[in-house]
C-alpha cells in the first residue's frame, strides 16, 4: 500500500484547482520543511484550523479542516507516532466525507484519498488491505471532476513507486510522475512530491545518477526536508 466565502483581506493561492487562503500556507510549509517537531507545529495547526472555522463555511470549511488534519497527521507520522497520526487522518477522513455529503468536488475526493492513503501506512495491515484500493478509486473520482488535480495524479502514480514488491513498477511510476507537470496545476508541494517520487524510484532501480538528479531537485524545493536528505545520503 502507498506509504506518501474566503476572507477578502487575505491573498489567495491556487492548489490543485482550489483557491486557498494565504494563512494556510505556513502549516503546509512547516510540514514539508521539517524544521519543527510535531509539538511545535501544533500551534500552527490550531491557528489554521481556527481560521478555517471562522472564515469558511460549508464544504469549503470541511475540506480545509480535512487538509489541516492530514498535515498534522503527517507531522506525527514523520516522528513515527502512529497512534496520533492515525487519529488525525481519521478526523481528516470524516471531514472529507462531510464535505462530499454537501457537494461532490475534486478537492473533497482528493482529501478523502490522501487521508486514507496515509492511514494505510500507520494502521494495521488489515486496515490497509480493506481500504488501500479506495485511494486510487477516490483519486480517479477527483480527476473525473478536475482532470488537472495534481495531487490525485500523484497518488495514482505513487502506487507504482511505493508499493512493495511484486506490486510496484518503478518504470511505470517514473513515466506517470514525469508526465504530471505537463498537464496539471502544479504547486510547490506537488513539485516536491513528484521529484522525490521519481528520485525514490530511480534509487530502487540502483540508478544513482538519475536518483541524485531528482532528489537534488526535490531539495531545491524544500532544502531542509529530512526524508529527501536521507534518500540522497544513501547515494
Amino acid at each position: 500500500m502507498i506509504v506518501l466565502a474566503f476572507l477578502l483581506l487575505f491573498p489567495l493561492v491556487s492548489v490543485s484547482g482550489q483557491s486557498l487562503p494565504e494563512w494556510y500556507i505556513p502549516l503546509r510549509e512547516a510540514i514539508y520543511e521539517q524544521k519543527l517537531s510535531a509539538d511545535e507545529i501544533m500551534p500552527v495547526y490550531n491557528n489554521v484550523s481556527n481560521r478555517a472555522k471562522a472564515s469558511l463555511s460549508g464544504a469549503a470549511q470541511y475540506i480545509m479542516l480535512s487538509r489541516c488534519e492530514y498535515m498534522m497527521g503527517r507531522a506525527y507520522q514523520y516522528e513515527e507516532k502512529k497512534d496520533q497520526a492515525a487519529s488525525h487522518f481519521e478526523e481528516g477522513i470524516i471531514w472529507a466525507q462531510k464535505a462530499l455529503e454537501l457537494q461532490d468536488s475534486a478537492e473533497a475526493w482528493q482529501m478523502l484519498a490522501e487521508n486514507i492513503s496515509q492511514s494505510c501506512a500507520v494502521r494495521s495491515v488489515s486496515y490497509a488491505m480493506a481500504n488501500g484500493l479506495k485511494v486510487e478509486r477516490y483519486s480517479k473520482n477527483a480527476l473525473t471532476i478536475d482532470r488537472r488535480n495534481a495531487a490525485a495524479q500523484i497518488m495514482i502514480a505513487a502506487r507504482w513507486v511505493y508499493a512493495p514488491s511484486p506490486f510496484n513498477n518503478y518504470r511505470r511510476g517514473i513515466e506517470m510522475m514525469s508526465a504530471i507537470p505537463d498537464e496539471s496545476n502544479m504547486q510547490k508541494d506537488d513539485f516536491f512530491n513528484v521529484y522525490i517520487g521519481i528520485g525514490y524510484a530511480y534509487l530502487q532501480q540502483k540508478n544513482s545518477a538519475q536518483a541524485r538528479q531528482w532528489l537534488q531537485k526535490s531539495l531545491e524545493v524544500y532544502p531542509t526536508n529530512k526524508y529527501a536528505q536521507s534518500l540522497l545520503a544513501k547515494l
